[in-house]
């Protein structure tokens, strides 16, 4: 293990920095704009709309109590799973688009 002088920049591109330059791609901003923006709807959207939502019933409570209670709480969890999914897959993407094909020597692929 070697030891780097202070104020240098380590040469492991994971080390590089907090945030990958990757992470700062169109593609991720985009997608980090639409969940944004969907969090966003969903958190005031059912806020705004709060009366009209009570006319209707579920299970005997009105609909506003569900959103207010479960509704916004569920779309965040499932914004953190969509973001975490389609992260991984850019990133899976962006990975296989970079790395150089290989020649088919069955060295370079041990279980398959």
């Amino acid at each position: 293990m070697s030891l780097q002088q202070p104020g240098s920049r380590p040469s492991d591109p994971e080390m590089a920095g907090p945030f990958p330059p990757d992470l700062h791609d169109v593609r991720h901003l985009k997608l980090k704009a639409v969940l944004l923006l969907l969090w966003a709807l969903v958190s005031f959207g059912a806020t705004y709309f709060a009366r009209d939502l009570q006319a209707l019933v579920v299970g005997g409570w009105p609909l506003g109590y569900w959103v207010a209670a479960q509704g916004a709480v569920l779309v965040f969890i499932g914004i953190v799973v969509v973001y975490g999914w389609a992260m991984n897959r850019l990133e899976r993407g962006d990975r296989t688009a970079s790395a150089p094909s290989s020649s088919g020597n069955s060295a370079d692929h041990p279980h398959g």
